[in-house]
């Protein structure tokens, strides 16, 4: 695929579904983008493959116009941008690309997990412990109270 197909592409899945101005804005990026990297030494065809199907590409572009919040069209498996590229919105390196929001995102759930698991081994050592303690205390209750009997006899006849 060449850059003018794919950009044709991009271009019809995006016209009707969004404002012409954002779909001439992000053809106009996704042209500077995919040039911008071949400057940069990557043959034509390794930026396409890396930025995947136009269809899919667009998607996710009128999606997030759509009011999707980002971090949902991130986890459908969309992508804004290539992660790796660095470049931010207007095509200028550095900043922080929506990519690095997908990374950010992806944090939080395995936080939630792993707080999860912590309370399901700590649900799961306290429901052993009562366990054994429901199966000991007939015989262990009645054998402290002997005990505690025999000491207060004990005691009192010293």
């Amino acid at each position: 695929m060449t850059k003018e197909t794919f950009l044709s592409q991009l271009g019809s899945a995006l016209s009707g579904n969004m404002d012409s101005g954002k779909v001439n804005e992000n053809l106009r990026y996704y042209s500077e983008y995919i040039s911008g990297e071949v400057q940069g030494g990557k043959t034509e065809e390794e930026v396409l493959q890396m930025l995947g199907d136009p269809w899919i590409l667009a998607r996710t572009l009128i999606d997030a116009d759509n009011g999707t919040d980002r971090e949902t069209v991130y986890e459908a498996g969309g992508t804004y941008e290539n992660q790796s590229a660095g470049r931010n919105r207007n095509g200028d390196a550095g900043g922080t690309s929506y990519g690095g929001k997908e990374r950010e995102s992806g944090k939080w759930w395995k936080k939630l997990l792993l707080v999860l698991f912590v309370i399901m081994i700590v649900l799961l050592v306290f429901a052993i412990i009562s366990g054994v303690i429901r199966i000991f205390a007939p015989f262990v209750l009645p054998i402290l109270l002997v005990i505690l009997v025999i000491r207060i006899l004990k005691g009192k006849r010293r």
